[in-house]
């Protein structure tokens, strides 16, 4: 096993670097120049705009800007924001609170997965089945958006369970309405498979043996059926919480969510390249770090799975 984590750490360096230069090159080198953006329809000082370029070296070759930057971020410094605002102290300030928002949203989906996944599966073809299916169709076919506003009408404006924004309050408590929005417009897929899957657990020889040595189902069901049908769903979600973690930009600015993505946006928009670059380049940590983590998930749930160096 630490073998294999190891080798996937190493495999995951080329990952950091290819991606970082790739986003680097998209960001920076697009026509324009993004210190005489600041400034709008004013004509800035030529000697400040000289100093400007030269502090953020936007004087020196792509590839020499690129090595200072990433002499930065292994030093933990992630620059200064065109705006003059340390990009570490926007992370520390955004990261927590799309943290929070991804965590309870992958619960959600998590939990609703699993009960109509696997519900739908000991039922197969009947009315509930069928409903689920539908309504797994829908959500699936339903903008993200659309679900959003539909939420923040019906359970905040018209019934007054949630507040409709969040806005500087971003505890655990203060995000369950996007957190809903989110779990419920991404379990579906993961529902689907967990169906499946459990049908096809279903069918497999280890199971009627278990029902054969006169198991009975409350154990047959959770520990030799559930655990060896989560994988696929696993899968699934893994990357649902790192591309949640990236960032859910529209449901984060409908909600006005002060996290990644609102940031992110907003930073786009305004043009802060530092911003963009450095925060892009947390997220391949990330999404690196997450996709090892679920595949050590794969051995916890399949003891069959063995990691062997090849």
């Amino acid at each position: 096993m630490a073998f294999y984590i190891l080798r996937r750490i190493l495999q995951a360096i080329p990952v950091f670097f290819g991606a970082t230069l790739l986003i680097y090159f998209m960001v920076f080198a697009m026509p324009g120049d993004p210190i005489a953006a600041l400034f709008g329809d004013r004509q800035p000082n030529p000697a400040l705009l000289e100093r400007l370029r030269a502090h953020y070296h936007l004087d020196e070759p792509f590839i020499v800007q690129y090595f200072y930057y990433i002499a930065g971020i292994f030093r933990g410094d992630f620059g200064i924001s065109f705006s003059g605002q340390p990009v570490g102290e926007i992370l520390a300030r955004t990261f927590p609170v799309t943290l929070r928002l991804a965590i309870m949203s992958v619960a959600i989906a998590f939990v609703l997965a699993i009960v109509i996944g696997l519900f739908s599966a000991l039922n197969k073809d009947g009315i509930f089945d069928n409903s689920m299916l539908v309504l797994a169709l829908i959500f699936i076919a339903l903008p993200i958006f659309v679900l959003a506003f539909l939420a923040q009408y019906f359970l905040a404006v018209q019934w007054g369970w949630f507040r409709p924004t969040v806005g500087g309050n971003n505890d655990w408590g203060d995000l369950w309405l996007p957190a809903i929005v989110l779990g419920v417009s991404v379990y579906a897929t993961s529902m689907r498979l967990t169906r499946a899957s459990t049908i096809e657990t279903l069918g497999q020889d280890w199971v009627r043996t278990a029902y054969s040595k006169g198991l009975p189902r409350r154990r047959v069901i959770p520990v030799h059926v559930l655990r060896n049908s989560l994988i696929p769903m696993v899968t699934d979600l893994g990357t649902v919480f790192g591309i949640l973690m990236v960032g859910a930009t529209v449901t984060e600015g409908i909600f006005n969510v002060p996290g990644v993505g609102n940031t992110l946006y907003q930073a786009i928009i305004r043009g802060e390249n530092p911003t963009v670059v450095s925060f892009v380049t947390v997220f391949v940590v990330v999404y690196v770090f997450i996709n090892i983590i679920v595949d050590l998930i794969y051995g916890l749930l399949d003891p069959r799975i063995r990691y062997v160096s090849n």
